[in-house]
């Protein structure tokens, strides 16, 4: 189950990598970076494939940078680290595929940022029941009465 999540936070901060390159160089005035292969970016493929390699070193970085073996209770940054990568990956999503959709806004906010945010804290609570099980039940609180 271990390999599982590896492999799935992996294949997503790949995506997110991408994802942001492709949006930045998506405004530029040249063309030949707005190639697309069935309305996939052709930018997107390249830096998704080159993202793969990289990706399991990106993680180890930020594991080091936030002391994340050192810490007695690894849930909260663990938790916040999974949201974080549902987040931004909707956003990836909007921003290099849907762009239709950043237009709408609640209020002066972007309404994709919006969904994003509520999903991810979606994603993660289900996430966690399911490969951490164990995690979820100890930190539960217990009623007594």
């Amino acid at each position: 189950m271990y390999k599982v999540n590896q492999l799935i936070q992996n294949i997503l901060l790949a995506f997110i990598m991408s994802c942001s390159i492709t949006s930045i160089f998506r405004a530029t005035t040249y063309s030949w970076l707005k190639f697309e292969v069935i309305h996939i970016p052709l930018l997107f493929i390249v830096m998704f494939c080159i993202s793969l390699f990289v990706v399991e070193d990106v993680r180890d970085s930020f594991k080091k940078v936030l002391k994340f073996e050192s810490r007695k209770d690894k849930r909260p940054i663990w938790q916040v680290g999974v949201g974080m990568i549902f987040y931004f990956t909707q956003v990836g999503i909007v921003e290099v595929f849907a762009r239709s959709l950043m237009v709408h806004d609640l209020g002066g906010m972007p309404l994709y940022l919006v969904f994003a945010f509520m999903n991810a804290f979606l994603l993660t609570v289900i996430y966690e029941e399911i490969f951490y099980p164990k995690l979820s039940k100890n930190q539960t609180p217990k009623i007594h009465g």
